[in-house]
Formats: C-alpha cells, sequence, structure tokens
C-alpha cells in the first residue's frame, strides 16, 4: 500500500548523490516565445545551458518532476510537497520564479495533490491542462474552486510553447479524466512523458518512439502482483488497460523501439509493493541487451559514458539525481 511522500522523505541538504550534476550534451535552444520568456540569470540562478531535469518523487505517494532550460522551466505535475520542491530547485540554484507553470497528466491526488497551493504561493505560475482535466480536478473535494482562475486551456495535439520549449499532449490509457502524455521539444531533441497507462494507445507510440529522453511507467513485476497482497479486485485494475504498466511491457516497448537518438530512458511510477528498482531495472536492461545493446546505469562513471543508452530509476521518496543533457 501507498506510504506519504511526506513522511518518508529523507532530509537531503547537503548530500552530493543527488546534487551532482551530469553534463551529458550541449543543446541550442531557438523558439518563438524565447523573447517573452527569458529571465535574467542574477541573484540565486546558476548558468547553465542545455536542458535540465529532476523528479522529486515517482510513484502513487506523489509526482512532480522540474524540466528547464536556459529560458525558465516547468513543473510536470504537482504530488509533492512544495517545500521539498522549493527546496530542491533551490539548493541547486534556479529560484521559483524560473519555473513558468505546472503541466498535469491526469486528475489523480497523487499528481495533482498541491497544484492550487504551488500557483496560490506563486501567482506568476498557470497550470496548463485540457478543459475536460480541469472538470474532474472541480469534482474533488478537497480541490478549491479558485484553481480555475490559474488555468490555461490545452488540446491533445495541439501544440503550446512554455520556457523555450514546445509541448504537445497525447492520449494515454488510464481509469482518471482526460489522461495525457507529453512530448516537450528543445533544441532538436524530445523529452517524453509517458506516466500511468495500462496500454500503450497509438498515439503514445507514435511521441514515444521518437523520444530522445523517454521517462516510461515501469509499474509492477507482474509475478508480484500475482502473488501479492492486492485483493483481486485491485489486481484486476492494475492489469487493465486503464491501469499501469508492467515492467515487460515497458521493457519490449522500449527495446522494440530503440533508435540511435535515444539516449536516456528514465522509468517511473514504480510500485512500492510489486516492484522493486532492481526488478524494473533488470526487466529493461535484458530486453535492451537481447538486441546487442549496451546499457549505461546513469551513474556517469567513465566506463558507462559510451554505452548506447543509459537507464536509470527514479526513486520513490526523494529527489533524483540532476541530469543536465
Amino acid at each position: 500500500m501507498s506510504k506519504n511522500n511526506d513522511r518518508f522523505r529523507r532530509q537531503r541538504l547537503g548530500d552530493n548523490r543527488w546534487i551532482q550534476k551530469y553534463a551529458i550534451g550541449e543543446l541550442n535552444f531557438e523558439d518563438d516565445d524565447s523573447q517573452q520568456e527569458q529571465s535574467s540569470n542574477s541573484g540565486n540562478d546558476q548558468e547553465w545551458s542545455g536542458l535540465q531535469f529532476v523528479s522529486f518523487g515517482s510513484g502513487s505517494s506523489g509526482n512532480c518532476s522540474f524540466l528547464g532550460n536556459e529560458n525558465g522551466g516547468v513543473l510536470i505535475d504537482a504530488g509533492v510537497d512544495p517545500s521539498h520542491v522549493y527546496r530542491d530547485l533551490e539548493a541547486n540554484g534556479i529560484r521559483i520564479s524560473r519555473v513558468k507553470g505546472i503541466v498535469l497528466t491526469h486528475d489523480h491526488a497523487d499528481h495533482i495533490r498541491y497544484a492550487y497551493r504551488i500557483v496560490r504561493e506563486n501567482k506568476h505560475m498557470r497550470i496548463y491542462c485540457t478543459p475536460r482535466l480541469m472538470g474532474g480536478m472541480l469534482r474533488h473535494h478537497n480541490i478549491s474552486r479558485r484553481i480555475k482562475d490559474y488555468q490555461v486551456s490545452i488540446f491533445k495535439e495541439i501544440p503550446f510553447f512554455l520556457a523555450g520549449m514546445k509541448f504537445t499532449a497525447f492520449e494515454t490509457s488510464h481509469d482518471a479524466i482526460d489522461n495525457m502524455g507529453f512530448s516537450i521539444e528543445a533544441g532538436g531533441k524530445n523529452f517524453v512523458v509517458a506516466t500511468d497507462m495500462g496500454v500503450i494507445t497509438p498515439r503514445a507510440e507514435h511521441y514515444m518512439s521518437q523520444a530522445s529522453y523517454l521517462m516510461i511507467e515501469s509499474n509492477y513485476d507482474r509475478n508480484m502482483l500475482d502473488t501479492g497482497r492486492y485483493p483481486e479486485y485491485l489486481k484486476a485494475r492494475v492489469r487493465g488497460e486503464k491501469g499501469h504498466l508492467d515492467n515487460e511491457v515497458a521493457a519490449q516497448f522500449v527495446a522494440s523501439h530503440y533508435h540511435q537518438g535515444l539516449d536516456w530512458v528514465f522509468l517511473c511510477h514504480l510500485s512500492d509493493d510489486n516492484n522493486t528498482p532492481a526488478v524494473a531495472l533488470g526487466a529493461m536492461r535484458q530486453a535492451l541487451q537481447g538486441r546487442g545493446l549496451t546499457v549505461g546505469d546513469g551513474s556517469n562513471a567513465p566506463s558507462e559514458q559510451d554505452k548506447d543508452v543509459q537507464v536509470y530509476a527514479l526513486p520513490r521518496f526523494d529527489t533524483s539525481l540532476w541530469f543536465v543533457f
């Protein structure tokens, strides 16, 4: 069963493991809103180039990550306590004023729990979601109706620009309201977010197969789920077409759609009861190696840098390593 992300999150200030930055290449950013989005790198902001990514928590206890460039950044989902998000951004030289908004994948609580609090505390930010998704959020008894004042409506398959990046939402299959993933283009590279999905829809396959950096759900191990303590109705829900993606399906998809432009695979939303990082990583590694590919562990050690693809499991309760592509 899920635990509260706030109770189990470690205090990590001063822990160099997650603060360490990984320089994985240089990108040039050219987009039609760069003049509007450009802000000064003064004060606490560090100078940087390239695309930055970090996850503050991934799983049914809470989901939130940051993706940004020199023009600013965005939060992807808002299910982690904002105090941890603010602290970890500040520790890496990024003021919350540089975060332009929140993009939401669906209306389950582990993805939206803190959305209103974040925009209420940072009135320059907006929430980017479809009208149907906002309607689903408004039906939650613990979500303020004032959240609608901060909404910017988006629509699937219609791109929009934010923080120097081009976002395209696409259809995913889950038991929430108007579920979606995102293909995020910057500097000729695609960062694709594909979480909480029982099956890979045709449109999801289209975008995921073009990813340079793929954040894909690897929720459960089939045997652990089948023999675990979940009641049968919950097992059926997880296995269903609107449930979650199992390790083998995720691994076979990535292996069968691998291309030379795919540099990183981030495994997200791992179950605390029916999976472990070692099991999920093992399934992905085995599938990729079965295609004759070399697989790095994301450590940036000299022996790992020349591998065909890097694979990293996003921590459930903790902030991940900080990546610069």
